[in-house]
């Protein structure tokens, strides 16, 4: 898309986004301007951090000078505060920079959490793809032989080695992190036991897919937020006896819409697990 080529909108503030850290209740708030820096903003930030005090967590501005669907633009600054949102989620730290994917619902969030990690055994190799900053997988590490996690957008690696790099030295030793498209790391499916995804909402990249079908894991756990993907994908996983479906659940993280997230759990018919 063409930048805005009408001089008076540069220099405009286009969006703002808050996200509240729930333990501090202070609020990180990235500036979205139609620039390519933070001097098209002029003395808003300062201003921001001054009514704020205290409260501000971090302060950021994204640079979105193009005319797209996207709200936010592949460049953000770090203007003050704290780099990351903490949360804690799954007994661990996890970091989310201000680019990266979160859930709006995290009370549910970490509900859906908790419910992934009793499906995952202890003592496992586990591999995560579409991981993000490692919401789901960073606190298997305490018990898992080792979890390998996949991602391809930046901010969610940054958070994700951020939160590996906040845990201690022994269990920080299990996580490995294999950076791309899900398709074209197909190394962190080798020897797995067991696999978690939570892809967009096309679901699984083709090759990922087709990995899975060659080589299934004991245990696939899938947590779908675009459920038409999810049903053109089951039966193929579960085809010519690859896999069978143990379990489905949903998670409403959008009240008051249609939309759900799916989790379900697959098994491999010669080494099912217990649970």
């Amino acid at each position: 898309m063409a930048p805005y080529a009408d001089e008076r909108h540069r220099g405009a503030l286009r969006y703002v986004q808050l996200v509240v850290e729930r333990a501090t209740e202070t609020v990180q708030v990235v500036l979205v301007g139609n620039g390519s820096s933070p001097d098209v903003l002029e003395a808003l930030p300062a201003a921001l951090e001054a009514l704020l005090g205290e409260r501000l967590q971090g302060l950021f501005f994204n640079a979105q000078p193009e005319r797209s669907n996207a709200i936010l633009g592949p460049e953000t600054v770090h203007l003050s505060g704290h780099a990351h949102v903490r949360e804690r989620l799954g007994g661990v730290e996890v970091l989310f920079p201000p680019s990266a994917f979160g859930q709006n619902h995290l009370p549910l969030f970490e509900r859906a959490v908790e419910r992934v990690h009793s499906l995952v055994p202890g003592s496992l190799q586990v591999a995560e793809a579409y991981c993000g900053v490692g919401a789901i997988g960073l606190g298997l590490l305490e018990r898992a032989q080792s979890v390998r996690f996949n991602e391809r957008s930046s901010a969610g690696l940054a958070g994700l080695q951020a939160g590996i790099a906040a845990l201690p030295a022994a269990i920080r030793a299990r996580g490995s992190v294999h950076p791309g498209a899900a398709g074209d790391r197909l190394d962190v499916l080798e020897g797995a036991d067991v696999v978690i995804v939570d892809p967009p909402r096309k679901g699984l990249d083709a090759p990922f897919l087709d990995a899975l079908l060659s080589q299934p894991p004991r245990r696939l756990v899938y947590l779908a937020c675009g459920l038409p993907s999810l049903l053109r994908e089951i039966p193929a996983l579960t085809g010519e006896g690859r896999l069978r479906l143990r379990g489905v659940e949903a998670f409403d993280f959008f009240p008051f819409t249609e939309h759900v997230e799916t989790l379900v759990w697959l098994d491999r018919d010669d080494e099912p697990f217990s649970r």
